[in-house]
């Protein structure tokens, strides 16, 4: 079923791809460079991957521990990922300092980022957490705002954030009865705190330590993100029984190589080469994918309100790409 899932997501990565790359060939700009178009190839990856990484990590999480569930997935991500670059390709062993900095910023993307929502899944539906999250390009926008006068957005690409999350909430509206369930109060409040947690670590990210591998910095992000995750899950979760049944392997595999290895080292290449305001776009069509993947796969509510709030969350996408776009146009021709 999931391999038919991903094959089903094709259009949307073509859509996303048709989004996020703008050519810019004018008399005033420069090319593009390679670097940058595989930015943006990356990012729209990214859009497509996490858009399917809320559905597989619930699944995973409804038949096992949740902390446990993270602690295991990002561990083994990160081994994999410092093992390939440290025995294979021969780059140097990070320095104390380096160290200490990728474990902090392990700490807010993944343990707070990723372990939290993965424990508030087990009681918040999928599509739910992926429209509190994609409101992290807004928290991005006003800790830039607060700390960095130099990376001020202008007042389009702020349309266009408005916009995005506009139509990001659109497509949940008919969904968000569900706030009055008690149940899912402290899963929201969690989430709402893992993407504050994200957004920091994505601006500290996106002052990349000079000369460091940013797949590197990934794999110690997850791998020490994943150890903080122990010390929840002896606390917090149920380990008197655990299950090993065939949905939890399938999850874990996919978030393993997918939705950790190949997402988070796209996503830290993205930020290294592409500002935060554009590189955290992919949160705006992330619920997106979700909900085109739940009515393909699983026949969930898609109807023209939904389609309408599609368009307007593209319509944001847009204006945030052309206001960068004429940002950086004004800055060359000073």
């Amino acid at each position: 079923m999931f391999l038919s899932t991903l094959k089903c997501t094709k259009s949307i990565l073509n859509c996303c791809l048709a989004l996020l790359v703008i050519p810019i060939h004018s008399s005033t700009l420069r090319p593009v460079k390679k670097e940058t178009l595989l930015a943006y190839f990356c990012l729209a990856g990214i859009c497509l991957i996490w858009g399917t990484t809320f559905l597989v990590m619930r699944i995973g999480v409804m038949h096992f521990p949740p902390f446990l569930f993270a602690a295991l997935r990002q561990i083994t991500a990160g081994l994999l990922l410092c093992s390939f670059f440290l025995l294979i390709r021969k780059e140097r062993f990070p320095s104390l300092n380096t160290l200490r900095i990728q474990a902090f910023r392990g700490f807010l993307m993944i343990t707070c980022g990723n372990g939290l929502v993965s424990w508030a899944e087990v009681f918040v539906p999928s599509g739910l957490a992926a429209i509190i999250c994609s409101t992290m390009p807004v928290m991005v926008i006003l800790i830039n705002l607060s700390v960095n006068r130099a990376e001020v957005p202008t007042w389009l690409i702020g349309i266009g954030v408005v916009t995005g999350l506009a139509g990001i909430i659109l497509v949940f509206s008919e969904f968000l009865s569900d706030f009055a369930n008690p149940n899912y109060r402290l899963g929201i409040i969690l989430i709402f705190v893992a993407t504050f947690t994200w957004a920091i670590g994505s601006i500290l990210t996106k002052r990349t330590i000079q000369h460091s591998n940013p797949f590197l910095n990934v794999g110690l992000q997850m791998f020490f993100g994943g150890i903080f995750c122990l010390p929840l899950s002896a606390t917090f979760d149920d380990l008197s029984n655990i299950v090993w049944t065939s949905d939890v392997y399938f999850a874990l595999s996919y978030l393993i190589l997918v939705g950790s290895i190949a997402a988070f080292s796209m996503y830290a290449y993205t930020l290294s080469k592409l500002p935060i305001t554009i590189a955290s776009l992919y949160s705006y069509v992330n619920p997106l994918v979700a909900v085109v993947l739940g009515w393909l796969v699983l026949d969930e509510k898609l109807n023209l309100k939904i389609g309408i709030a599609f368009l307007v969350t593209v319509a944001g996408i847009y204006l945030v790409n052309y206001g960068y776009y004429q940002q950086k146009k004004k800055r060359l021709a000073i």
